[in-house]
């Protein structure tokens, strides 16, 4: 009789032995390959090394950055004038390159102003934060730097008000000093050359902080003086520019033009007058005893303004150097 097929699961094939999966031959390695691994495992460390060290030597940099005591109250005995730095140091300035008050001509009604407006600060009384722009040579940072001798002239050592520079390019570090000057009993005017901002350059927002609308706000012993070539302080390209990309031309313009604003004093300055610019140059002759016949001066002095083709405060001090060099003269006040 024929077998009966055997049986096998509903729904499955007869029964079929299962297969082993085959071993993967192991590659073995080459000596080049050996010669790979080995060196990376020994470069491995000093890579780890090295990067542990220079992770370490940031983080102290900062720690050490972060770290720097606030110049003391009493740090500020040692001068009248000091130059600050965006570390936080404060170097002082035994003599300030100035010229006398009197000697600046042509800007009496801008030196009635700024000189009342400093000695109501100087006394403790409120006083506004001044800009001083207009055209370049007319003795913008002269008159600032003058009229903070003058004031502190006649004072007493502790009253002596302070003259603190911060360079344009450091703009943003400006309320980091406006915190190490807040805690001292000295009163400070702090001045801004040549201030004025271009391109993409968002910097000013920290001075509108520190001059109005910040939280802090302007410490009561610190005043701000700037001198600039513009009212406005920002290129007029630059203004051009937010006023056709934002969607609010008016708004943009607004925020740019609003940073002049928060100063309480424009002064301005304007190119001076032929007989100002002649009342200069004899004035530093006099101060500095040069004794030059009064018609040959003038037509020099006027020679020399045609070829620099201006006539202004600065014109008339760079006259009066050649004028003093070739006569021999040295300039010291007689």
């Amino acid at each position: 009789m024929p077998k009966k097929p055997s049986k096998s699961p509903a729904g499955k094939g007869p029964r079929t032995p299962a297969r082993k999966p085959a071993r993967v031959a192991a590659k073995r390695p080459t000596a080049a390959s050996k010669a790979v691994s080995k060196a990376i495992s020994k470069a491995a460390p000093d890579l780890n090394q090295e990067r542990i060290v220079l992770a370490l030597e940031t983080i102290a940099a900062h720690l050490s950055a972060q770290g720097k005591p606030a110049a003391e109250p009493e740090s500020f005995d040692r001068a009248d004038a000091y130059v600050w730095h965006p570390d936080g140091r404060l170097s002082a300035v035994p003599r300030v390159s100035r010229v006398e008050l009197f000697l600046l001509k042509g800007v009496d009604r801008m030196r009635d102003i700024l000189m009342e407006n400093t000695e109501r600060f100087a006394g403790g009384l409120p006083a506004n934060n001044a800009l001083l722009w207009g055209a370049r040579g007319m003795g913008k940072s002269s008159l600032v730097k003058a009229a903070h001798a003058s004031i502190n002239a006649d004072r007493k050592p502790a009253d002596k008000l302070k003259l603190i520079e911060i360079h344009r390019e450091d703009i943003e570090t400006l309320p980091a000093l406006m915190e190490q000057l807040r805690a001292s009993s000295f009163r400070f005017i702090v001045f801004c050359d040549d201030l004025s901002f271009d391109g993409n350059d968002a910097s000013y927002k920290s001075l509108k902080a520190v001059l109005e609308g910040g939280i802090e706000g302007r410490p009561e012993n610190v005043i701000l003086y700037a001198t600039s070539n513009r009212r406005h302080l920002l290129a007029r390209e630059m203004i051009e520019n937010e006023r056709s990309t934002a969607i609010n031309p008016g708004e943009a313009v607004e925020e740019k033009v609003s940073l002049s604003d928060r100063f309480g004093l424009w002064l301005g300055f304007h190119r001076c007058s032929q007989d100002e610019y002649l009342a200069m140059v004899r004035g530093y002759c006099s101060h500095f005893d040069i004794k030059v016949d009064d018609e040959a001066l003038e037509r020099e002095a006027l020679e020399w303004s045609t070829t620099r083709g201006s006539r202004s405060g600065r014109v008339a001090w760079q006259f009066v150097q050649e004028l003093a060099g070739r006569l021999g003269v040295k300039l010291t006040a007689q």
